[in-house]
């Protein structure tokens, strides 16, 4: 049975920002989702590596998984409960409603493992909502969804990079392939390998990172 009363803790919720000063109220939003058993300070740790004049929010997983937080239970790899998934993607999107400093400024989403598969949903869910998604050692969840077909006609499409490591052992490479060719088919999709790279972020990705968001969410 699925928990009703899911919800994103927004006292829990990590604001910051890129390089520079701090970006005022109508600044692109980059919203950073963490992997299974990490918390909401762990992505803060790239600002330095991002472009400046970004606003950053960095909520906490509504779930305890491992030693720190998660957005759903662990299952079978790259095949999670669509259900727990949908659960945690609509209580992402209650907090980002929910909260005034969100308002009406571009949102990009950037996810990390368990974090990226909810990257993915929540394109599914909000089509229209989002500017950009960077999904790092991440995957699409195995089901279609109602927004698919609305997310695939957004002309144009939203941009999306999907990076992972080609010896990662977490995210089964069958689920990164999967995830590969459906964002090519839903979004505007820039793929990155990384040799040699396991379940984790380098200075390549970094740098790709960098100069795609650059890209999709010019400031000023």
């Amino acid at each position: 049975m699925i928990d009703d009363a899911l919800a994103v803790d927004p006292a829990a919720a990590r604001w910051a920002h890129t390089p520079g000063a701090a970006p005022g109220p109508d600044a692109p939003l980059l919203v950073l989702l963490h992997g299974y058993g990490s918390h909401e300070g762990d992505l803060l740790g790239l600002a330095p590596h991002l472009p400046g004049g970004i606003a950053l929010a960095a909520p906490r997983g509504p779930l305890v998984g491992g030693p720190g937080f998660a957005w759903a239970p662990l299952a079978t790899p790259g095949h999670p409960d669509p259900a727990r998934v949908r659960a945690a993607a609509d209580a992402l999107l209650a907090w980002l409603d929910a909260d005034a400093r969100v308002g009406a400024r571009p949102v990009a989403l950037l996810g990390f493992s368990q974090g990226g598969l909810m990257a993915t949903q929540l394109l599914r869910a909000r089509p229209d909502r989002f500017a950009a998604a960077v999904v790092l050692s991440g995957f699409a969840l195995d089901a279609e969804e109602p927004g698919d077909a609305a997310l695939a006609a957004r002309d144009p499409r939203v941009p999306v990079l999907l990076g992972h490591g080609d010896v990662d052992p977490v995210i089964p490479r069958a689920a990164t392939t999967r995830t590969a060719a459906w964002l090519a088919t839903h979004a505007a999709l820039e793929h990155r390998e990384y040799a040699g790279l396991a379940h984790g972020i380098d200075a390549r990705v970094l740098a790709d990172v960098a100069a795609f968001l650059s890209r999709a969410m010019p400031v000023g």
